[in-house]
């Protein structure tokens, strides 16, 4: 019997490969073709100084043209595992989201593992944030309405950067968007998931993407909540969340336990759960139908989130 959701039953023809250091080397040698904004929205690259003793950081910049009024933002980090991808994987729903919403969407280029591991990618995450505030004037940016989100690996990097800029206290987003998040490097050691409808992140994937984040570090008592964001015991004071995963995702349990946590610590969090899901099934497949609402649920939940003063 198929398990895949109707909408994605051509994820049963998808190969189950997994990514290790060869594979990974060659992805972060292909550059994605950016996409065409259109006339509507425009597109720049803002460069702001990095983390102390690191290289600056990139911006990967979408506003509706002829912004002039201030607005809110979003800052965003795309997926790969911590060990490839780029902001333009991404140009698509951003433009979206820029145009939809009429916010600036800003996507952060960061260092990658295993040659940057943790925290390179949070603290370039942070870097970003602080870049994006000290030019709010010329983007017209309403910095109490900056938003932060992120998908799969980006997603867990964007929940490890709410608690760093909560611990930091220098600047508050106001909502955390978190699409199929990598949160928590112990789904490594677990034998009991059933992978046989695992698609596009498999177990082993997993378990290499963890290890060069992290190093030796991985699945033992030591690892930092900045780097996986799920080891933090108290949630409380985060900003309010939403949480999108299939349930053939990887990541379904750690995602829906980290819901469940940031309610019991008193933060709101809505929990999108999609049935027949996989791993990134929303870029794979994003003509399906399904793939459609999943997006329109986020963008709902980002313009509520910042739809006026927290």
């Amino acid at each position: 019997m198929n398990t895949f959701h109707p909408d994605l039953a051509l994820a049963r023809f998808i190969p189950r490969i997994s990514t290790g250091p060869r594979s990974a080397r060659i992805m972060r040698r292909i550059r994605p073709r950016p996409a065409h904004p259109g006339p509507d929205v425009t597109v720049r690259e803002l460069v702001v100084p990095g983390p102390a003793g690191a290289p600056p950081v990139s911006l990967r910049v979408f506003q509706p043209a002829g912004l002039a009024t201030p607005a809110p933002a979003l800052l965003w980090t795309h997926g790969g595992g911590f060990i490839f991808g780029a902001p333009e994987l991404d140009d698509r729903t951003n433009i979206a989201f820029a145009r939809r919403l009429g916010i600036t969407v800003a996507a952060v280029r960061y260092r990658l593992a295993p040659a940057s591991p943790a925290p390179a990618a949070v603290e370039d995450a942070y870097a970003a944030l602080r870049g994006l505030t000290a030019h709010a004037d010329e983007l017209h940016i309403d910095i109490s309405r900056i938003a932060i989100g992120g998908a799969s690996a980006g997603g867990g990097i964007t929940a490890a950067l709410a608690l760093l800029a909560h611990d930091r206290a220098e600047i508050r987003p106001v909502f955390q968007l978190l699409v199929y998040p990598m949160l928590d490097d112990r789904t490594t050691t677990r034998a009991d998931i059933n992978t046989r409808d695992l698609r596009l992140w498999t177990a082993k994937s997993n378990r290499y993407a963890w290890s060069a984040y992290l190093g030796a570090a991985v699945a033992g008592p030591d690892v930092s909540p900045y780097a996986a964001a799920a080891r933090r015991e108290d949630l409380s004071g985060l900003p309010p969340a939403w949480i999108g995963v299939g349930t053939l995702d990887l990541f379904h349990d750690e995602d829906v336990d980290y819901a469940r946590r940031l309610n019991d610590s008193g933060v709101p969090c809505e929990l999108h759960i999609v049935p027949g899901a996989f791993h990134a099934f929303d870029k794979v497949l994003h003509k399906a139908e399904i793939s459609r609402t999943f997006w329109q649920r986020q963008a709902k939940a980002l313009a509520d989130a910042l739809a006026g003063s927290p």
